[in-house]
């Protein structure tokens, strides 16, 4: 095989720290029917591809154990090649995308990735390809937990970790639907800039200062922190509660309904939600051999944004 037909592509061997995630050379994949291959240009950094490295889902029984595993969800880039069947993309065409199997081989952290068609969009018209890479796992979160609460305009929300990124895209698209949102997290300017109607500090009595704000309770929470309890509280009798982390879902108390969202991949809800013109935020940007540098930095926490890995 020459190197031409071959890529680089960041695995984790075995589980265990940083130090596990090694670069190798494997086969450029084929896109089968119904599929399209990425070059990649831009591939995020998030923590689930900490907790995958890890191997805490495997001890969850998210995943089966095995000795090689892809990491990396998110990808921005060129689309090089369409499989069988696929309408709606070109060759050549710059695109965004998302890869939710856990159980996997090879991810976003490559040269190249292979996604069915369903789960990329058209890159978003005004971003880098570092930018539009922060929007699909963090973004379609986002969208699918506000789905889940189904809450109308005027109603109140309380966003516990809004300064994260998932909470972040929340409070701005919860603010465009005319949602009061009450947004937790430490820095004020920034969560009143995204639309924030009120905001708390990230050591706030939830319950105290969110009925204080709003008597008898918020309509509904979405707790990206994994706090539980603490934004159930918040809650007022009979409304909703979703929480994105996994094992942090409280009782459903007073007939709260409380789901748990599991993100799954979406293209065309990636579209719309890539046209609306949301604020994305890149703390840095390395290259693909300093992927487990960048793990060592997620992990110390404290960032202003994402890390975006490039070739």
């Amino acid at each position: 095989m020459s190197r031409a037909e071959t890529m680089r592509a960041v695995v984790a061997r075995g589980y265990g720290g940083p130090e596990v995630l090694q670069i190798i050379d494997v086969a450029i994949p084929e896109p089968g029917p119904g599929q399209v291959r990425i070059k990649v240009e831009a591939a995020t950094v998030n923590p689930v591809d900490l907790v995958t490295r890890s191997g805490a889902l495997v001890e969850a029984g998210l995943m089966a154990p095995r000795d090689i595993t892809g990491i990396g969800w998110d990808v921005a880039g060129t689309i090089d090649q369409l499989g069988p069947g696929v309408d709606g993309f070109a060759v050549g065409q710059t695109a965004i995308g998302l890869r939710d199997l856990l159980d996997v081989s090879l991810g976003a952290y490559a040269d190249y990735v292979v996604l069915d068609a369903t789960a990329a969009a058209p890159a978003p018209a005004g971003l880098s390809a570092v930018e539009a890479a922060t929007l699909p796992l963090n973004g379609l979160t986002a969208v699918q937990s506000l789905d889940l609460l189904g809450l109308s305009e005027g109603d109140t929300l309380l966003v516990a970790g809004a300064t994260g990124a998932v909470g972040g895209f929340a409070v701005e698209l919860a603010a465009q639907q005319g949602i009061r949102v009450i947004a937790q997290g430490a820095d004020s300017d920034f969560l009143h800039s995204i639309g924030a109607h009120w905001t708390l500090p990230r050591d706030a009595d939830l319950a105290a200062e969110a009925r204080r704000l709003v008597p008898g309770g918020v309509h509904a929470a979405l707790d990206t922190a994994g706090i539980g309890i603490r934004a159930l509280a918040a809650v007022r009798n009979r409304g909703c509660f979703v929480t994105v982390v996994g094992g942090a879902a409280p009782i459903p108390l007073r007939g709260i309904t409380v789901r748990h969202e599991w993100i799954h991949a979406d293209g065309r809800a990636l579209a719309r939600f890539a046209e609306q013109k949301l604020t994305t935020r890149v703390a840095d940007t390395l290259a693909l051999r300093a992927a487990a540098e960048a793990h060592t930095r997620l992990a110390a926490g404290h960032l202003p944004g994402r890390l975006v890995l490039t070739p």
